[in-house]
């Protein structure tokens, strides 16, 4: 099978989504979020897995987030796990950058090493993720999310 993966050269194989985007089976499902925020989140591959949907229902505040990595036409991948967020009910888009390494999920705002950041971390048999956001000058919010 012949597919243009937007480089201009053809190719034997079908485009594939990146290996490491296996660790984002973790969040998928639904998820019970208590704490400093409050509601529900619930996370779907798309077909093809190339991209991790996250649909976000956050005291009221409503959104939906595109997770995978940034291909740009003509381009290479990105290097890291990267997603827009659209905030319905703010009018926001906003930018983060992925991670998880064994059981501790980091997400920067913007790009890796941002000093806006959440890390939380997984329980042993993964239906609890206990962690918080951290803002510039001590700012932040803790969460527990429970997969229901």
């Amino acid at each position: 099978m012949t597919n243009d993966s937007g480089n201009g050269k053809a190719s034997q194989e079908p485009a594939r989504p990146h290996p490491d985007l296996q660790s984002l089976n973790r969040l998928v499902g639904t998820w019970r979020v208590s704490g400093e925020a409050e509601g529900t989140v619930t996370y779907e591959w798309t077909e093809g897995s190339f991209f991790l949907l996250q649909h976000v229902d956050l005291g009221g505040n409503k959104g939906l987030e595109v997770i995978g990595h940034e291909h740009r036409y003509g381009e290479d991948p990105s290097a890291d796990i990267k997603s827009r967020y659209y905030g319905f009910s703010e009018g926001e888009t906003l930018d983060y950058t992925y991670e998880i390494e064994d059981d501790t999920l980091t997400i920067w705002m913007g790009e890796r090493d941002s000093p806006a950041y959440y890390e939380g971390t997984f329980s042993e048999d993964g239906k609890i993720l206990t962690g918080a956001w951290h803002y510039p000058g001590g700012g932040g919010y803790s969460t527990v999310s429970t997969r229901i």
